[in-house]
């Protein structure tokens, strides 16, 4: 399973895995776009961290499923439309250690917010604000002097993840 995620996990030691988006129903259910891939992957965490501005929540997940290519949860403490209401808007997030351990050489995206990304001859290029995914294969989204759009492509752009230092080495020339 990998993480998708335009934010950083921040000091908390949560990792964004999600957002609310609407409603569904009448019970309190709510649509959810998930981080995760495959997206149903978000149902395997029992237990969401709400967050919305001055709102943080936690939140147990009492039922869950696809609806389509949609996902929709019945969250604990939430049992009608309007109760549902006042979470549309918040990110879920859930701890670092609930999720599975990766293979050397993985990552998940979150992981990788906020690092340094720097070219093989060491000119820093900016930082890593976020990932997306274009199909062909992930691309990230480098702020700096300017924005970059480098493709994620390991060994052959992506030469290098050091989690412990911060820094991602990039086959990339400078001026692209």
């Amino acid at each position: 399973m990998t993480i998708d995620s335009g934010r950083s996990p921040g000091h908390s030691g949560l990792v964004p895995v999600g957002r609310i988006t609407g409603i569904f129903g009448l019970q309190g259910w709510v649509k959810i776009h998930s981080y995760t891939d495959p997206a149903g992957n978000i149902l395997n965490f029992s237990c969401w961290h709400l967050s919305r501005g001055d709102q943080d929540v936690i939140r147990g997940l009492i039922k869950g499923q696809m609806h389509g290519k949609a996902v929709i949860a019945h969250l604990a403490g939430c049992d009608d439309r309007d109760q549902a209401d006042t979470l549309v808007g918040c990110e879920i997030a859930v701890p670092r250690s609930d999720l599975p351990a990766l293979a050397p050489g993985q990552y998940y995206w979150a992981e990788l917010i906020g690092l340094d990304v720097v070219t093989l001859d060491g000119t820093s290029l900016g930082r890593l604000e976020r990932l997306i995914e274009t199909g062909a294969n992930d691309v990230m989204i480098i702020h700096g002097e300017r924005e970059r759009l480098i493709p994620f492509i390991k060994d052959q752009v992506i030469r290098d993840v050091d989690l412990d230092c911060g820094v991602i080495r990039v086959d990339w020339q400078s001026d692209y």
